[in-house]
Parts: structure tokens; C-alpha cells; sequence
């Protein structure tokens, strides 16, 4: 991504690898690891949005995690608004898909967000506690009340409350809407989008569904096997994907009724391969509808143009979205 360099970066990582230890077979035999992360790179800046997407055990949760300070990289740099990670605990934040384990049932709601405030007098606490449940649209008077008492999409917003409670310079949302069924997704997208305008702060929105993400995103990043494979602009992932597998991810998405063109479903054989075993060549080959010798025994890397786009590919373009006319859709 583009920035002017007299501005920081609210999150620069270089090289960053995860990789799990898996149980020994033999008292003396080779350790495996299961590589969940990859030598990724990534960079969000200030008020800007990072969306991750891909599908399950692509990676994308294990890497929000470990760029926020959650689990530790095995490998490679991060670092928050120009100091290493770690350097100062309010820097970041984090708010997750379920937020009713989220929340401590024995306390209140002003109790859960009053976590992550500093020392102050209990009036002026209280005060603020009231601002940040106004800035997420709750009632203050819901701060005696405990989280069984709220609903999920009320839940969500106290957990969204205690994020912005410490001004973290960068917020994690880890499938942070996917619990919520469909208007109260779109509701609270809405208001994380106004919370940053007025916060300046950067976020990572992780999320398998690709809607979610482009409603939210300035940037998005796929990931396949633990690797980006295409990082692009949300306003551009409609129909100037590059990467076979971005291609295929977005044809899957669910078409809006009345859509008079809806794009063909590309149908991917087979299941990803091993993240433990991992292939020579690139790792969606064997699933890549237009994947050719050199992509079987070849790795690609992520080469990158010069308005920030990047695709992990050896024929990028090479498989386009195709559409076809839905007979009877609204005009």
C-alpha cells in the first residue's frame, strides 16, 4: 500500500512465519511443523482498512493473531506505529467473532468496558464509559445491565466500546460480524467505518465472507495456504482480479437477487494440500483450473506493481470472472 513516508505505519510486518510443532512419531525422529504462516508481509495505514480472506485453515486468524501481539511469530518483524511490537500494551486491540465468551458473564457492562480505561475518579470513569456507549449507538443506561441481559448485536458493540476504549492506534476484527445475521452486519460495518473516521485508527477485518470485507476494506488480501496470493484494492476486486484462486473465491459469493448479471460459480476440485507436507511448486496448482508445468514445480513469488498491487502468480489474469444473464432479474 501507498502512503507519503513522513507518516508511520500503524502496522509494518516483514517475514512474519507461524509454524506449530506436531507430536513426534518415532522418540528420535525428524520434528514436523504445520506452517499456519508463511513469510507474509503486510503493511495498514492509519485510518485505513486491511481485509484477509480466504477459506478455513487458509492462515488468516493465526496471522491477525500474531500481528496483534496474540501469539508469537516464529519468525520475521513487527512492528506498531514505528516501534517493535509489544513496545506499549494499549497500541492495539482486538474484538472477536463471539462476543458473549468474550464477556465476563458476573460483570456489568460498565464493569467490561471500564477494563481498558485507565485510572481516573469514578465520576470521570463513569462519564466516559457513557461517551464510549454513545460513540458505538447503546444506551447509557444499559451499564448496570450484564451481557445475558443484551443481545448479540448489543454484545458486540460493548466488545467494540472496550477496543476503542484505550484509542489503540490498530484494531484486530477477527470474523467480528459473522455471528450477526445480515442487517445488523451491514449496521455494525457502518458504525466500525464511522468509529474509525472519527478515531483515525487502522484495522485488520478477517472475515470468510467476502461481502463483509469489501464493505469495510480499503485493501484486501488473499490468503491461500499460508501465503498472500493477491493483495489489491477493495474498490477494484469486483472484476480486475489477477490470482485463479481470488477468482474462483469471488464466484463463490452469494449473487444480490434482482442482479441481472451473476458470475459464473467456478467449482475447485480436490481439498488444499498439506501445510505440513507443502508442495514445490505453487500451492493452489492442484486445484488451479489453468495451471501449467512450470506452476507444478516452480514456486511464484508475490511480485508487486507499482501502485501497491500484488499477486503470487506465474500466469496472473490467466482465468477471468465470467458472467451470465439471469432471465427475469430486475433491471
Amino acid at each position: 500500500m501507498t502512503i507519503t513516508q513522513s507518516v508511520p505505519f500503524a502496522l509494518e510486518a516483514t517475514g512474519v512465519e507461524r509454524r506449530f510443532p506436531l507430536p513426534q512419531e518415532k522418540l528420535f525422529g525428524h520434528r514436523r511443523y504445520l506452517h499456519a504462516v508463511d513469510g507474509i508481509d503486510v503493511r495498514v495505514e492509519p485510518g485505513r482498512t486491511l481485509g484477509v480472506v480466504g477459506e478455513s485453515g487458509c492462515g488468516k486468524s493465526t496471522l491477525g493473531r500474531v500481528l496483534v501481539g496474540l501469539d508469537k511469530a516464529d519468525a520475521g518483524t513487527i512492528r506498531w506505529n514505528g516501534t517493535p511490537a509489544g513496545a506499549h500494551t494499549g497500541a492495539v486491540q482486538a474484538v472477536f467473532q463471539d462476543p458473549a465468551s468474550a464477556l465476563n458473564p458476573r460483570r456489568t457492562i460498565a464493569q467490561a468496558i471500564g477494563e481498558a480505561l485507565p485510572r481516573m475518579s469514578r465520576s470521570a470513569r463513569t462519564t466516559r464509559i457513557g461517551e464510549l456507549m454513545g460513540m458505538v449507538d447503546l444506551d447509557p443506561a444499559l451499564m448496570s445491565r450484564y451481557p445475558h441481559e443484551l443481545s448479540g448485536g448489543q454484545q458486540q458493540r460493548v466488545c467494540i466500546a472496550r477496543a476503542i476504549a484505550s484509542d489503540p492506534a490498530l484494531i484486530l476484527l477477527d470474523e467480528a460480524v459473522s455471528s450477526l445475521d445480515a442487517s445488523l452486519q451491514m449496521q455494525v460495518i457502518e458504525l466500525l467505518r464511522d468509529l474509525q473516521e472519527r478515531t483515525g485508527a487502522a484495522f485488520i477485518f478477517i472475515s470468510h465472507d467476502l461481502r463483509a470485507v469489501r464493505g469495510i476494506s480499503d485493501w484486501i488480501a488473499v490468503m491461500y495456504l499460508g501465503q498472500i496470493v493477491e493483495l489489491a484494492p477493495a474498490d477494484e476486486f469486483d472484476d480486475q482480479l489477477r490470482h485463479p484462486y481470488s477468482v474462483a473465491l469471488r464466484s463463490a459469493e452469494p449473487s444480490i437477487p434482482g442482479d441481472e448479471f451473476q458470475p459464473e460459480r467456478i467449482i475447485l476440485e480436490g481439498d488444499p494440500p498439506s501445510a505440513v507436507e507443502r508442495p514445490v511448486g505453487c500451492r493452489f496448482a492442484s486445484r488451479c483450473p489453468v495451471a501449467q508445468d512450470r506452476c507444478r514445480v516452480e514456486a511464484p513469488e508475490l511480485v508487486h506493481d507499482d501502485d501497491g498491487r500484488a499477486v503470487r502468480c506465474h500466469f496472473p489474469g490467466s482465468l477471468q470472472l465470467a458472467r451470465r444473464v439471469v432471465e427475469g432479474a430486475d433491471a
